[in-house]
């Protein structure tokens, strides 16, 4: 049987107010689709929104981070591009100059797998269970020549790319690809021998430079040929750590085309999981490097 309009059954149809349970209302937010009553309106360009969205939203629809401008990554664009870049060569300075001032600092910073060697029991390394090396090494410099090359490639390469990664990828590139260097110097390098240096994370730098340089249709014959002579000196001057340099470069390589081709629906996951990856491969390889010097 037909119910006349505004019988009782239709009543009780009416949903209640999301922030008052005891209000029927027929009205809905434009942007969540919350029932709302007549004292939760608040007057949009289209329609009526909660207070809940008009409080967290900039009244377009979409969440108040989807407004703000972005980087090619997708990361945020800062009012100081160069901050952690700033930030990285005043680590490295700071241990540099704790080093010139305690010599003996330097003995536990620097990368080593293990001392003293067969067939004496270790005492000191990585394979000794002393990991920190892994991160410790990559701050740390002795010669003035040394850091100040460093530094130098660090702040030409590491601000463009701090600007156009953003800071948590930037970092995220930083470290991994410092840390895929120390692991792969740590497989591949004499277990006595000890090595230094921002080597590696820089290298990381130069692979994700060239691939953004590509990614942007920039020429990219000046980073390829600087790229070329830091590799003959690599493979050409004497105690400089080529696993450093190229496990970086590889790790830079590969997390920068993560960084700037991922795709924008997944692209925080491609990033971050391609990040992870390569620290997955660094705990991998320090782990069996590790159980085969033990």
């Amino acid at each position: 049987m037909d119910q006349p309009a505004g019988s009782p059954q239709d009543a009780q149809s009416l949903p209640v107010c999301y922030r008052h349970p005891d209000r029927e209302t027929g009205i809905r937010c434009t942007r969540c689709e919350r029932p709302i009553c007549p004292q939760c309106m608040v007057s949009a360009s289209v329609g009526f929104q909660c207070p809940d969205c008009v409080r967290g939203g900039s009244g377009t629809g979409h969440a108040p981070s989807a407004s703000q401008p972005r980087t090619i990554a997708g990361g945020t664009i800062t009012a100081d591009p160069r901050l952690l870049t700033k930030i990285l060569i005043g680590i490295n300075v700071a241990v540099f100059i704790a080093v010139q001032t305690s010599t003996s600092l330097v003995n536990d910073l620097f990368l080593i797998g293990a001392w003293p060697p067969a067939p004496f029991q270790p005492t000191q390394g990585v394979a000794d269970g002393e990991w920190w090396r892994l991160v410790t090494s990559m701050f740390a410099h002795e010669a003035i020549w040394h850091i100040a090359f460093n530094m130098l490639s660090l702040w030409w390469l590491g601000g463009p790319l701090e600007a156009a990664l953003g800071r948590a990828r930037y970092l995220a590139l930083y470290f991994c690809s410092g840390l895929a260097g120390s692991a792969l110097t740590y497989l591949l390098a004499a277990p006595t021998t000890a090595s230094l240096g921002a080597s590696g994370a820089i290298f990381g730098l130069f692979g994700a430079t060239a691939v953004l340089m590509r990614r942007l249709q920039y020429d990219m014959r000046p980073i390829i040929a600087l790229l070329v002579i830091n590799l003959i000196i690599t493979f050409s001057w004497s105690n400089i750590a080529w696993q450093a340099h190229i496990g970086g470069l590889v790790a830079g390589l590969v997390i920068g085309y993560a960084m700037v081709h991922a795709p924008r629906e997944r692209r925080a996951l491609v990033q971050y999981g391609t990040c992870a990856l390569v620290l997955a491969a660094v705990v991998l390889t320090t782990v069996l490097r590790t159980l085969q010097l033990t």
